[in-house]
């Protein structure tokens, strides 16, 4: 399953009608979830009657929109049945104990709705949606396969579609050029430093923003309430967020994948991102920096190309071991970018001596692997489950 998110380019008379199938959505999203908290009470005082579900909201639904809801009848039959469908999803997870108990909509943050595949069909650079016809797209559909479903969401201003498609194994990418493994460290001051000496500084969006992203926010402040003027400013402030998560997106989707497809193995670190951001000195910068979406986006791109990610212990000195002899410091500064090897007296930077560190545990974990024994230091994340021998020590993420 793989999903194409697509920016739309709708008229104005298009971009109304999004925002009614948003709006019929966000209503019969929270009125499925009025009427589960109360038929619920109803039900505790007598056992005798059934419990709330999604599939009697959609049909109760369906009842009464005609006489009580006409103006839902003016956009997709999608748009409210499946905002219910998400309800139940969004129960079943709270249930299960993988989310919090499902909250209302609100209007400005939840304008979205969903299609299913035969709903809409594409054609080009097209979308044809119902009871509003065809809509241009920036760009064709990537993927070939089964199309399951669209979300149709307006994000900063703009309308964009994210489309689902059941893709076959044979578009699987070719497989990295080179089949060696590499070493990534990540940091701060440089994104990503390879063991092959290069570094990648990220673009740093947040920092570089900064500025302006505290003057729209004051300005947003000062503005009245319920006004046009506050509406703008909080039209460019969202605009402003939004184009600095897509300079870091941009930045790691590309890095990520130039590393995929120059290599098969690629050795990370598992970092506490949570843990880092405890410390309000790099907060900021470790923020800006998305370690955890490059980390996965290099797991599934890996796996698209037959490549394996390598993540080490948590606990794996690999900024305090010297790369040309294996010693150990028993303490390295922070600030400490560059140190001197007391046994062989090699000169180190302290970001290349890490990947490359992490580089060579990738090939020993190899290498012990083909001799029955596990290093201990590192798991391995596949397109194919690894033997038992290969794991035996480490753990699976």
């Amino acid at each position: 399953m793989l999903a194409h998110r697509i920016r739309l380019n709708p008229n104005n008379v298009q971009a109304t009608s999004l925002s009614k199938a948003a709006g019929v959505a966000r209503f019969a999203y929270n009125w499925a979830l009025n009427e589960w908290k109360r038929q619920y009470d109803v039900c505790q005082t007598n056992p005798a009657l059934p419990k709330p579900n999604e599939a009697a909201l959609r049909r109760q639904l369906n009842a009464i929109k005609r006489s009580s809801f006409p103006w839902m009848l003016e956009v997709t039959k999608n748009a409210p049945q499946m905002a219910i469908m998400q309800l139940g999803d969004a129960f079943q997870n709270f249930f299960a104990g993988r989310s919090r108990y499902p909250t209302f909509r609100q209007k400005g943050h939840d304008d979205r709705f969903t299609l299913t595949n035969d709903q809409f069909n594409i054609v080009g650079k097209r979308i044809r949606i119902p009871k509003l016809g065809w809509v241009r797209m920036r760009e064709s559909l990537r993927y070939a396969g089964h199309i399951v479903s669209a979300t149709v969401a307006r994000h900063a201003g703009h309308w964009y579609a994210s489309i689902t498609v059941d893709t076959p194994d044979e578009t699987s990418l070719p497989q990295a050029e080179n089949q060696g493994a590499v070493g990534v460290d990540l940091g701060i001051t440089a994104l990503a430093t390879l063991s092959t000496g290069e570094k990648v500084v990220g673009p740093k969006a947040l920092t570089t923003l900064l500025k302006k992203l505290r003057r729209l926010g004051r300005s947003l402040s000062r503005k009245v309430k319920g006004s046009s003027n506050r509406a703008k400013a909080r039209q460019k402030l969202e605009r402003l967020h939004a184009r600095i998560a897509h300079l870091r997106s941009d930045c790691l989707h590309k890095l990520t994948t130039e590393l995929t497809r120059r290599f098969h193995t690629i050795v990370i670190e598992d970092l506490n991102v949570k843990g880092m951001l405890k410390n309000h000195r790099l907060a900021r910068a470790i923020a800006d920096m998305g370690f955890h979406e490059l980390r996965r986006q290099l797991t599934y791109k890996a796996g698209r190309r037959g490549g394996e990610v390598v993540v080490a212990d948590r606990w794996y000195p690999s900024s305090k071991l010297c790369s040309n002899c294996g010693d150990k410091l028993e303490r390295l500064d922070l600030g400490v970018r560059q140190w001197h090897c007391p046994v062989c007296h090699a000169m180190h930077d302290r970001d290349i001596n890490a990947a490359i560190n992490l580089r060579n545990l990738a090939v020993s974990s190899t290498a012990a692997a083909c001799g029955g024994d596990s290093s201990g230091h590192a798991c391995k994340r596949k397109a194919k489950p690894a033997p038992a021998k290969r794991e035996s020590n480490g753990k699976k993420t």
